[in-house]
């Protein structure tokens, strides 16, 4: 964040909720991807009128069913929609405007490597050009003034946590106590992590007001908490410091960025719902078959309900089938499963060793708890030898800045099973930071496809 982040405030006090400021960002993004696709097929017709006098003719309205899928997936992957640009006309029209160039000069490219370029005009093209461009920058100021009249301009939800430091916050701000709010930073604590993951559900960006003493454990709590995340650091002031963060005035350090902004959530959760739903529907037969094998085989209820670290830190219930018998069962995780383990049924030795035992997480999918691809969530009281999983590494909470997968990238690489040692946690924690730090559609794609390949694994039992 930089000082110009503090120039737009609301025009009144009015404290809108994270979810208002992130529904009005997506209606407002949309507005505007609307409006350029509007551009794109006002720049064609005119081409159209320019060259050949007929608005419906047919080179301009083949070049606008060409350029408009490959401008609208340009335009996204270029981050011309996001949160940064939608009160930034500039930024945002030249983000868009690159983005329709270079789809026409692939459309002619391809047209002409196909030997089919006599089906375009170059008129028309160089026409649709700057009528395009006029006609987006008429379409975003247009949506700047809708910003400016909706929210005045408060397209981001600050959270302000005081430990101990008292800031003066923006009339817009909520801010908590970390005292009064039962907030005492604690690493130990996966509870306290849970109450603040419940305060930072739908926050853009979070700022401690805390003592230098306790910026490092903060800074170590916000980094799993997938938003932005600013310490304040006051003694920042006298220097100037350029390219730190503001906040009321006051210079602060980041420490702790969401991995993914708003346009590539939306995009890997349209990936989740359009492969869940189908799946659901194919494996119902296969569902009610092991569902009624597991109330023949022993007593209990056919799912295991179990309490898991997910996004943020927050704690949900994951759903599995019951694999082993019920008075049996370990909610807190405290015992690795072994591989001749006596607690395990018949059924759910087989259901274990297919991975079919974890099909109704995609439940967890459809409820938005969990994603298809991502860290596997993990049980409060899992141990790697005789340590908690965060005792054994402090980054593990780091894990938790996106939402927990049915399957992971540690997975497609071997790491499931117990962990019976110290490293067994390393490699899984490797392999889940590099997931984060490089994540892309593609990646959560190929970690599908490379799923089907480990459904039976020797580390499953």
């Amino acid at each position: 964040m930089n000082q110009s982040d503090t120039t737009h405030m609301p025009t009144s006090p009015a404290r809108l909720r994270p979810s208002d400021i992130q529904a009005m960002r997506v209606r407002i993004a949309l507005f505007i991807l609307i409006s350029d696709c509007v551009a794109v097929l006002i720049g064609c017709v005119a081409g159209n009128m320019v060259r050949f006098g007929d608005p419906l003719a047919s080179p301009g309205l083949n070049l606008f069913a060409l350029v408009l899928p490959l401008f609208v997936g340009l335009a996204i992957n270029s981050d011309a929609y996001a949160a940064d640009v939608l009160r930034d006309v500039r930024a945002g029209l030249s983000r868009a405007m690159l983005a329709y160039v270079f789809a026409i000069f692939a459309v002619f490219f391809l047209a002409f490597y196909m030997k089919a370029s006599a089906d375009l005009s170059r008129i028309n093209s160089l026409v649709a050009m700057g009528v395009t461009a006029a006609a987006m920058g008429t379409g975003r100021y247009v949506c700047l003034l809708y910003t400016r009249r909706m929210t005045g301009m408060q397209l981001v939800y600050d959270l302000l946590i005081t430990d101990g430091v008292a800031v003066k916050a923006p009339p817009h701000v909520h801010v908590l106590d970390a005292e009064r709010d039962d907030l005492r930073p604690n690493l130990q604590d996966p509870h306290m992590l849970n109450r603040l993951g419940m305060h930072l559900r739908g926050v853009d960006r979070v700022v401690i007001a805390c003592p230098p003493g306790r910026r490092q454990v903060w800074s170590m709590l916000l980094k799993g908490s997938s938003v932005n995340g600013h310490i304040v650091a006051e003694e920042l002031d006298e220097v100037g410091a350029i390219g730190i963060g503001l906040f009321a005035g006051k210079h602060t350090l980041a420490v702790a960025h969401a991995p993914l902004d708003l346009s590539r959530r939306a995009a890997k959760r349209a990936l989740d719902l359009s492969l869940t739903i189908p799946g659901l529907i194919f494996l119902a037969p296969l569902l009610i078959v092991v569902a009624i094998a597991i109330k023949f085989d022993s007593r209990g209820p056919i799912f295991f309900l179990q309490p898991r670290v997910g996004r943020g830190n927050r704690i949900f219930l994951t759903y599995k089938f019951r694999s082993m018998r019920a008075e049996l069962s370990d909610a807190a995780g405290n015992r690795s499963t072994a591989r001749d383990d006596n607690r395990v049924t018949r059924v759910g030795r087989f259901i274990r060793a297919t991975s079919i035992d974890e099909l109704p997480q995609l439940f967890n999918v459809l409820r938005g708890e969990m994603s298809l691809v991502g860290p596997r969530p993990h049980a409060l009281g899992s141990l790697a030898g005789n340590e908690l999983f965060w005792e054994v590494d402090e980054r593990y909470w780091h894990r938790h800045a996106s939402k927990p997968g049915v399957t992971g990238l540690a997975q497609v690489r071997g790491y499931r099973g117990a962990t019976p040692e110290r490293e067994d946690l390393a490699n899984r924690l490797r392999a889940d930071l590099e997931y984060l730090n490089g994540w892309t559609i593609w990646r959560d794609i190929s970690i599908l496809i490379n799923t089907l390949r480990v459904l039976v694994h020797r580390n499953a039992y």
